[in-house]
């Protein structure tokens, strides 16, 4: 049999017939375009950024569950879950793919019950559980695992912070307190902490937030640039926003202040009326207020970007004119549930973020209901 000895010359092509027999140990290193498995005793997450980017598949040893890379965005990463188990790791995000919730409110006596309703169908909410005490005027929060109502009139202000499952449907407990015993404010989310800013009684600048992981109490982090209360809170992935509210005198304002470091807010531009008790919702890329209290109840809905400060525009009408609907927020569509205008009101309102677009009606609360704090899953 002829064999050939080949020294450093490289081979273009071989046809797959040609390479039989046991292969010589050598060196994997100089071996390119093999993919491999990355494997660990604990999952991936967010900020595990695979050198091999999208594509990545990541073994769990200690599981046998099995992730792949589908999106490589520097510290958000998203790791599906291929295998028989359960959890994909994605970043944080405020707005919900599962449901929305209202807790607690003025119907006109103070309300403990917490109302649940889907966002994949449209329909009438379901009343889930309670709160551990009636409030309205309060402000609410929402973590990856947790909804949160924070404050809010019970007869007086109260400072306790409630804290309720999505996993579940039950009561909510108390978890922490506020800074402050304060109603009227408005609530704001990044992936860590809840922020509660503004508020009264006697109207104020505070800004301050809590942690998701822990039930420690919330810490004083910063100031508004004007002392209001009615408000309404917007969050977009980095910073929260305060909208609306009265300093005495109905406002336009738009402030804003970062996650990332504790500081004061900045005036960042106006929504197209001065009003109070505005509902907020927020998409991905915007900030909206809806309707609202000028001092006659309006149903304007309001746009403005988070990626460049500026004016609101005007972008569309809930079915009804109303003040102090609660406002949550799937990927998809803005919801404005209850509210009052002559009379305390039940309606869920729903508008999508991708047209300028009146809202419709798609369900009834399971009673009427005003100023009650909104979460979403």
């Amino acid at each position: 049999m002829s064999l050939t000895h080949i020294t450093n010359d490289n081979i273009i092509s071989m046809a797959s017939s040609k390479l039989t027999g046991t292969l010589p140990v050598m060196d994997g290193s100089n071996l390119t375009g093999v993919d491999d498995v990355t494997k660990s005793a604990n999952d991936p997450a967010t900020d595990t950024n695979p050198s091999g980017g999208v594509g990545t598949v990541w073994l769990n040893t200690a599981s046998g569950e099995l992730f792949s890379c589908t999106d490589a965005t520097t510290d958000e990463n998203v790791w599906i879950n291929v295998g028989s188990g359960t959890g994909d790791v994605a970043p944080y995000s405020f707005q919900g793919t599962v449901s929305g919730y209202t807790s607690g409110g003025e119907t006109p006596s103070y309300t403990d019950r917490m109302d649940k309703f889907s966002f994949t169908s449209d329909g009438n909410a379901t009343d889930m559980a309670n709160l551990i005490i009636g409030t309205s005027y309060c402000a609410g929060q929402t973590s990856e695992t947790h909804g949160y109502v924070s404050g809010g009139q019970t007869g007086s202000a109260t400072n306790v912070i409630q804290k309720f499952s999505f996993s579940v449907d039950g009561n909510a407990t108390d978890s922490q307190d506020l800074t402050v015993a304060r109603g009227y404010f408005a609530g704001q989310s990044s992936s860590t902490h809840g922020y509660n800013s503004g508020g009264e009684p006697t109207k104020q600048t505070t800004i301050d937030k809590f942690p998701f992981a822990s039930n420690a109490n919330a810490t004083d982090v910063g100031d508004l640039t004007v002392s209001l209360s009615s408000s309404t809170g917007q969050s977009s992935s980095t910073h929260g926003y305060n909208s609306n509210g009265t300093t005495g005198t109905r406002i336009t304002t738009v402030q804003k202040f970062a996650f990332a470091s504790d500081g004061n807010a900045s005036n960042v531009g106006n929504t197209t009326s001065a009003a109070s008790y505005s509902a907020g919702i927020s998409s991905v890329t915007h900030g909206y207020t809806a309707g609202g209290n000028t001092p006659t109840p309006v149903n304007i809905i309001d746009r403005f970007a988070f990626a460049s400060d500026g004016t609101a525009t005007d972008v569309g009408d809930m079915t009804t004119t109303k003040e102090g609907c609660s406002g949550t927020s799937s990927t998809t569509h803005g919801y404005m549930a209850g509210g009052y205008h002559s009379g305390y009101k039940n309606i869920i309102d729903k508008f999508a973020y991708a047209a300028s677009a009146n809202a419709t009606d798609v369900g009834d609360l399971t009673g009427n209901t005003y100023a009650s704090a909104a979460s979403q899953i």
